[in-house]
């Protein structure tokens, strides 16, 4: 595959926000690499900055090409997929908000 283009892939997150999908603000930050990312999902906005923050409500770590199938519903990380190392997070429940969000 070829590199990715993740400001790119952050615009494109922006254009496909369904808005009223959560009912208060959500923090994720993104460990995508060498690429740091935090998204901030509220009821009616998106905010999206390179860079890490403390206070993320979940956090995924992965590479590229697993997040850029994560988010456009290609793909949904399961219990090997955490038990093997190959995605982490804090609240894997929680990542299932990225695709109602992103209509995934």
């Amino acid at each position: 595959m070829a590199d990715i283009d993740i400001d790119k892939l952050f615009a494109d997150m922006k254009a496909k926000f369904v808005k009223g999908k959560v009912d208060e603000p959500v923090v994720f930050y993104f460990s995508l690499g060498d690429e740091k990312w935090t998204l901030t999902i509220e009821p009616d906005d998106l905010h999206i900055q390179q860079g890490k923050t403390e206070n993320a409500d979940c956090f995924l770590k992965t590479d590229k090409a697993l997040f850029l199938k994560m988010i456009k519903g290609e793909w949904t990380p399961g219990v090997m997929d955490f038990m093997s190392g190959k995605v982490k997070s804090n609240d894997p429940f929680k990542l299932k908000i990225l695709q109602d969000v992103f209509g995934g």
